[in-house]
């Protein structure tokens, strides 16, 4: 076992807890008895961690004990979070699932092989006091098409089924292949994007609620990307329009990587049967919060690149 999160944590990070738990009381709604809380974050490489308080100028890996505790500070805002970017080590995982509590638990995929894979898992965290699962799990596969049968996502989506106050819904993430050219992104939203839709409209199937969450890697609405997105039905709330993906991206013009969206009708109805959105929606700045004095850079290698985007469910 490397290194035991037993000792007192450090003034500075106490400090910075304290700033980011002020923070988030004022920007995430409480969650009650009657709301459902989902958010989606791609959390940069998390994979293995410096497994003591303060990484130093010497430690290679810059994402410590202190970093981990400031996730696990957001993440447990949430009912449930889908998490890209997991990386073939889990070591930054299991930290943070033990930083979290005994309530918390996760569901998480195999590593999808292959370069454009990137060594990349897809998570499920999720506070076992407020959802369980209930029961699907499983990896999204292609169907052969045309003179490529073994055309595949380059990280295979993941998708699993939950519970809360006796509503089942089922959580659908994945993250996009990269690429500077959008063309060589389209394919795999488009693929996505009817497949979820097939699979929606299939009778007698496990498919009550489903909800799509992740990085997509589009760009801003009227996109190609976009438009491929939610020609099948897909309805990303509103509130989500105008919000800042990553920690770079202060213009709010450009990058519309990370969504969360379900299904509706051509008027905006929701197809959701239970949960209904609450219209409260959004994303949460932590960089004014933690890790003074680094540069933005320099805290995304330890937290994230890309801010977490959250949405709140009412239950009847």
């Amino acid at each position: 076992m490397r290194g035991r999160m037993t000792e007192q944590p450090p003034a500075a990070v106490t400090e910075d807890l304290d700033r980011l738990q002020a923070a988030l009381d004022a920007a995430i709604p409480a969650r009650t008895d009657t709301n459902l809380l989902v958010g989606t974050w791609n959390i940069r490489a998390l994979g293995d961690l410096t497994a003591k308080w303060l990484a130093g100028p010497k430690d290679s890996r810059k994402r410590d004990w202190h970093a981990i505790a400031c996730l696990a500070a957001v993440i447990s805002r949430f009912d449930g979070v889908a998490v890209q970017e997991s990386r073939r080590n889990p070591a930054a995982l299991k930290r943070l699932l033990a930083s979290l509590g005994e309530d918390w638990r996760v569901i998480v995929s195999d590593v999808t092989e292959g370069n454009a894979g990137n060594g990349e898992r897809i998570a499920f965290l999720y506070d076992s006091t407020r959802v369980q699962p209930a029961g699907l799990v499983g990896e999204i596969v292609l169907p052969p098409i045309g003179e490529d049968p073994q055309r595949q996502f380059a990280r295979t989506p993941y998708t699993a089924s939950f519970t809360r106050a006796g509503v089942e819904f089922i959580l659908a993430s994945l993250h996009i292949l990269w690429g500077k050219n959008a063309d060589e992104r389209l394919p795999e939203v488009t693929s996505f994007a009817q497949w979820m839709h097939d699979w929606a409209v299939r009778p007698n199937d496990w498919n009550s609620n489903l909800i799509v969450l992740g990085d997509f890697n589009l760009d801003r609405i009227g996109d190609p990307l976009y438009e491929a997105l939610i020609s099948t039905g897909f309805w990303p709330p509103a509130e989500l329009n105008a919000v800042p993906r990553t920690v770079f991206d202060d213009d709010k013009t450009k990058h519309f990587y990370d969504q969360l969206a379900w299904f509706s009708k051509p008027d905006g109805t929701s197809l959701l049967k239970g949960p209904a959105y609450g219209q409260r929606a959004g994303t949460f700045d932590f960089i004014p919060h933690v890790f003074p004095g680094l540069s933005r850079s320099e805290v995304s290698w330890r937290i994230s690149d890309h801010y977490p985007l959250w949405c709140e469910f009412r239950l009847s």
